[in-house]
């Protein structure tokens, strides 16, 4: 007679990043692993994501990369420490997908692509047995141990000993994160931070003339700071019809939107020539000009791009720039006054979602025991850079493991 337990099975709603790594940490501890996804294929914006190159993590210390999450570092750090940016490097190897380091900290696939990643990932997790059902849309719980959804041919019922819910934040909706769990799904209760934007463009009110000749162009090398901090960052972004995006606007993205709600604005300070001092500036700025144009004086003396000159021309009056003092300190500091963050359908990614303190260690609701959260649909945020999906896997890795153990009994 087999005396053998059956496996437990876990059922893992929304084929992400999260929820992927989640199923595969559940079917190799031996679970029956099905996978629920409402779109036609798992991994879309994980494809999308990876268009201009895969960013899969970042080769800072941990001690670096746990800071990176905000107010939420601490609770982030606890899910890296059983899934790391080591660990993310050795799976994708495990794939058979080499990985690079580049010069500013990021890890890529040496061939930069998504598409190769997922599906060997893809073929793994069938390989460790894990049950894939796409077009099956979550509609509520029915129960401690029952899903109800929305399938090709009808509504059905689902039983499971833990279920894992990684359906993503409201960013790109088109790839099926569009936030409508927070509508019914779930049971009364949960305590959930409304969505936001997350390194996502602001709007600026642009002239026509500014608009139409240098949307899309980029603004590089250059420092930015917020008007009432002394940190600067630099980098590079971008003009665009409505603002301004680009790395380090989503760098400071949170700090914007956060003054944004309280002030009404947000105003930063543009440092269009982050390789030279004010007394260089000033001193140059002083000097005559023998009749040639302004934007022709700063192209010759501080090889001033075009895009930086009009923003001169865009954001200051007349007096100040026919002031060497005051065109020097404008170079240097040229204020920028933000109004709101763009729509969050077109974010990179969220802040806001499922309230922590009310999860245990392993993203457990408590009021509703078996009923675990991973990925963007918490409550928190991270910049660009691979800390966003190195967190959601680790979420998920964390998720996963409390519902191994919760379903052991």
């Amino acid at each position: 007679m087999n005396t053998a337990a059956a496996p437990k099975k876990i059922a893992v709603i929304g084929g992400g990043p999260a929820g992927l790594r989640a199923a595969q940490t559940a079917a190799e501890s031996g679970a029956e692993v099905h996978v629920y996804e409402r779109k036609a294929s798992v991994g879309r914006k994980f494809l999308i994501a990876g268009r201009g190159g895969l960013n899969l993590t970042h080769a800072e210390p941990m001690a670096d990369f746990g800071r990176r999450f905000r107010d939420r570092s601490a609770a982030v750090s606890t899910w890296l420490d059983g899934f790391d940016n080591t660990a993310v490097c050795e799976w994708a190897e495990q794939l058979g997908i080499a990985t690079f380091v580049g010069s500013s900290g990021r890890v890529f696939p040496t061939d930069m692509k998504a598409a190769p990643l997922l599906r060997a990932w893809l073929k793994q997790l069938r390989a460790l047995g894990v049950h894939f059902h796409v077009n099956h849309r979550a509609i509520a719980f029915e129960g401690d141990r029952q899903l109800r959804l929305q399938t090709p041919e009808g509504e059905i019922s689902v039983g499971a000993d833990a279920f894992i819910l990684a359906l993503g934040g409201a960013s790109w909706p088109q790839l099926g994160s569009d936030g409508s769990w927070q509508n019914g799904l779930l049971p009364e209760g949960l305590d959930i931070v409304p969505l936001q934007a997350a390194n996502c463009g602001f709007e600026i009110a642009w002239s026509d003339f500014f608009k139409d000749k240098f949307a899309g162009e980029p603004l590089k090398p250059l420092k930015i700071r917020l008007a009432d901090r002394d940190a600067a960052l630099q980098g590079e972004c971008v003009i665009s019809e409505y603002g301004i995006e680009g790395s380090l606007i989503y760098a400071l993205s949170a700090d914007i939107r956060e003054t944004i709600a309280r002030d009404g604005r947000c105003t930063l300070l543009l440092d269009l020539l982050p390789d030279h001092d004010l007394p260089r500036i000033t001193a140059a700025a002083g000097k005559p000009r023998n009749g040639r144009s302004l934007s022709d004086f700063l192209r010759r003396h501080f090889k001033l791009s075009g895009v930086k000159t009009a923003l001169l021309y865009e954001l200051a009056d007349r007096q100040q720039l026919a002031d060497p003092q005051a065109l020097a300190k404008l170079l240097k500091a040229l204020p920028l006054t933000l109004t709101a963050p763009r729509p969050i359908a077109e974010a990179i990614s969220t802040a806001g979602g499922v309230a922590l303190p009310q999860l245990d260690a392993h993203l457990m609701w408590r009021r509703h025991p078996g009923l675990f959260f991973a990925g963007e649909m918490l409550d928190w945020e991270a910049p660009t850079g691979g800390y966003l999906l190195t967190a959601s896997m680790a979420s998920g890795h964390c998720a996963a493991l409390g519902a191994l153990a919760f379903a052991a009994g």
